[in-house]
């Protein structure tokens, strides 16, 4: 298992991005890495989307923003239009949004994901906004209690813009 490096992040949908936001830079001293999406881009959706990401059908994501808190895994936020949303879990419920493995070889990953139980949800994908360098990708697989865990493998790392105030967590 040296291929696997640890956790890159955890996903949490918001109503909002800008008031989680607000609120997790208060609560915790939260930082903005960087907005992976923005509501000045057009919206992520349609069918490729739906079936790369897992999405309900007509689900458009609005906003997609890298949280850093202390030195831990990172926080991808997303806001979320369109969709038949749900309440957010409870303790006894199973699973939550995803968690990101970062690895260094995305096709051993994989393999070994499939191996153990996990479903692809399409082949391996370029990633978002400043996570795409060159040779990374990305791809999300499904358990079968549903806990949806995104493979990530960025060899050459992140870039990031001027105003951003973190540089994200990277497991070693």
């Amino acid at each position: 298992m040296d291929n696997i490096k640890g956790i890159n992040h955890v996903g949490l949908t918001v109503p909002n991005i800008d008031e989680a936001t607000k609120f997790l830079k208060n609560a915790f001293g939260a930082k903005v890495a960087y907005d992976g999406l923005t509501y000045d881009d057009e919206p992520r959706k349609g069918k490729e989307v739906e079936r790369m990401l897992g999405l309900s059908e007509g689900a458009e994501i609005i906003k997609q923003r890298m949280i850093v808190i202390g030195n831990g895994a990172n926080i991808e936020m997303f806001e979320i239009q369109n969709s038949d949303q749900k309440s957010p879990l409870r303790l006894e419920d199973l699973g939550f949004n995803h968690i990101s493995i970062f690895v260094e070889d995305m096709d051993v990953a994989i393999k070994q994901a499939v191996e153990a139980g996990a479903i692809p949800l399409s082949e391996k994908h370029d990633n978002s906004r400043y996570e795409d360098s060159e040779k990374s990708s990305s791809v999300y697989l499904k358990t079968e209690w549903n806990l949806l865990i995104e493979l990530q493998c960025i060899p050459n790392g992140y870039y990031y813009p001027n105003d951003s105030e973190a540089e994200v967590f990277i497991p070693e």
